[in-house]
């Protein structure tokens, strides 16, 4: 997606091999411009899939999912890091975050996601794929379907891409990263941004 690439060219920054900061754009301040085009994009891509609900996790998901589900006119439920005091019978997995070198819990009240629901899941990164797997057991576990993935960005030399690839879910990268450093900046992979 240009739009996107052109933005972290501008606006991203390249703090490491392994870490991009997007916090001007995406997951902190947002561009609703940029968000509502990966929004119609994503939507585009997974129309015909029949989802009755986009997921994510809290919090860099939230706003590209979001427009997600407008556009596809059905529900977005987020997983929440933390277990509210309000929550009642949680759906819950734990998930290690590479960037932050940490697990955590990720919950979804129960009666978020129904039994036979079809689920697209959205989020920021894709890199190590963990997220995923957490979304994934989360989706089983309510006994609903997840039919596709979307992704804003994609590290495409952590494993990620292999493990949605095996899993054999269709899948949608908007602006594949092939390798980026500091002092380079960013390689696009041209190869993986399209729905698989």
């Amino acid at each position: 997606m240009d739009l996107l690439k052109k933005t972290i060219e501008e606006e991203g920054v390249v703090l490491s091999p392994s870490v991009l900061k997007v916090d001007g754009f995406l997951n902190h301040k947002i561009d609703p411009i940029l968000l509502d085009e990966i929004g119609k994009e994503f939507a585009g891509a997974f129309r015909n899939l029949g989802i009755t609900k986009v997921l994510t996790i809290e919090s860099g998901g939230i706003v590209p999912a979001f427009t997600t589900a407008l556009y596809l006119n059905v529900p977005v439920v987020f997983a929440k890091k933390a277990e509210p005091s309000t929550m009642r019978n949680p759906k819950t997995c734990r998930v290690h975050s590479f960037t932050k070198n940490t697990d955590y819990t990720i919950c979804i009240e129960q009666n978020t996601i129904h039994e036979g629901d079809r689920v697209l899941f959205i989020d920021d990164f894709l890199a190590n794929g963990q997220a995923y797997l957490g979304i994934k057991k989360l989706v089983e576990d309510c006994h609903a379907r997840l039919v596709a993935s979307g992704f804003c960005i994609e590290k495409a030399w952590q494993p990620g891409h292999s493990i949605l690839k095996q899993d054999g879910f269709p899948f949608k990268v908007l602006a594949s990263i092939r390798h980026m450093s500091p002092e380079e900046g960013i390689s696009w992979n041209y190869d993986t941004a399209e729905t698989e």
